[in-house]
């Protein structure tokens, strides 16, 4: 929405602009209505993340089961918005910046290493299935980059933000994965291409879309209806074994439709994973992780965690451009998470959530009741 700050017309005294061109009204935001517009997606999270840790508790009733990824999951998710919904309260330029460069840092010095950077002398050595966590960072810290330049008025300051943006999607395109790669320059063209857009339920509810056809694509290749052509050309690039793990997934997940098999069971059931020499114990797509394991109310609370961030994005006070860049990387990661194993690290759950968090805060009002950008 488009804001006035206090002491003057277009923007801070500390050099951040608070007219807000993308936004969907031209009335500035007061603090009554940016309550009321993030009370309902408030409440919506809480349901979700609460249902969330509820039914891996369920599922794992009475098995020898593992809920504690589940719930550390959750944790993290929770914990990340929160920390985002304050520092983007106080400083949503700053903050933005700062997760960017952590998301950069962390990808480039993780454990689980960029496979660009495996044949670099002292580079991390990869373990297995772990290779989408450094490209779900590197797109969550493009996508943090993109926010901190949208909010930043034009000049020096944005101009080095959209740098760090451009930088970051370098890196990944240096070192990442081909479909991290693309995922990361998607998120930037997005972003650019917000810019120029004053309706932002239409671009987030394309991005729900092409999540749900990622995922459903996934599903589709473990049933094995897809036409033949089509699965022999997909699963060259997805690799035998990752297709071979879906279909245990899609089996379990028959076998056991409602409760699942039991959170953190699924390297036990599953045969592929018994005869494979490296086993990580995930079908390395999250949609089926949790049909097999949590049911198909498993995997509607996945998917209804990242509807509700969507929601608050669409409810957010925040700008068009900020709030669409926010839901491309957030978008991106769903998609990584679909054919990866993304999800299964605390740093990309905690990650998404501080994203969200970040691109839904309300910020601190000026004297007259306007938003404005103290940092």
């Amino acid at each position: 929405m488009a804001a006035t700050a206090g002491w003057s017309s277009n923007t801070s005294a500390t050099g951040i602009d608070t007219t807000d061109t993308n936004s969907d009204a031209s009335a500035p935001v007061r603090d009554g209505e940016q309550q009321e517009r993030g009370h309902a997606a408030d409440v919506v999270g809480v349901a979700v993340l609460g249902c969330s840790a509820a039914w891996a508790l369920i599922s794992a009733a009475g098995r020898d089961a593992r809920p504690e990824g589940v719930l550390l999951a959750v944790l993290a998710v929770a914990a990340g918005y929160a920390c985002g919904r304050i520092c983007g309260g106080l400083l949503p330029v700053t903050a933005a910046a700062a997760a960017a460069l952590g998301g950069l840092g962390l990808a480039l010095t993780s454990p689980h290493g960029l496979p660009g950077l495996h044949g670099v002398p002292g580079g991390p050595l990869p373990q297995p299935g772990s290779s989408g966590a450094a490209a779900a960072l590197l797109v969550l810290a493009a996508g943090a980059a993109c926010c901190a330049a949208s909010a930043a008025r034009p000049g020096a300051i944005r101009l080095a933000l959209w740098l760090l943006a451009v930088g970051v999607v370098g890196t990944s395109l240096l070192f990442g994965s081909v479909i991290g790669s693309a995922a990361a320059v998607g998120v930037l063209l997005c972003s650019l291409a917000a810019a120029h857009v004053r309706r932002r339920l239409l671009g987030l509810a394309g991005f729900a879309l092409a999540t749900a056809l990622v995922a459903a694509g996934a599903w589709a290749m473990a049933e094995d209806t897809l036409p033949h052509g089509l699965t022999v050309s997909l699963q060259d690039r997805l690799t035998e074994h990752r297709v071979r793990l879906w279909q245990d997934a899609a089996g379990i997940a028959e076998e056991y439709p409602v409760l699942g098999a039991g959170p953190g069971r699924f390297g036990e059931l599953s045969p592929t994973v018994q005869q494979s020499p490296d086993p990580d114990g995930t079908p390395r797509s999250a949609p089926l992780q949790l049909a097999a394991e949590q049911g198909v109310v498993g995997v509607v609370l996945l998917g209804g965690l990242y509807v509700w961030m969507l929601y608050g994005l669409g409810r957010s006070s925040r700008s068009t451009a900020v709030a669409l860049s926010a839901g491309a990387a957030l978008t991106a990661v769903g998609v990584l998470a679909s054919v990866g194993d993304c999800l299964s690290h605390t740093a990309v759950t905690a990650g998404a959530g501080l994203l969200a968090g970040l691109a839904t805060a309300r910020t601190a009002s000026g004297p007259d009741g306007s938003a404005r950008h103290p940092d």
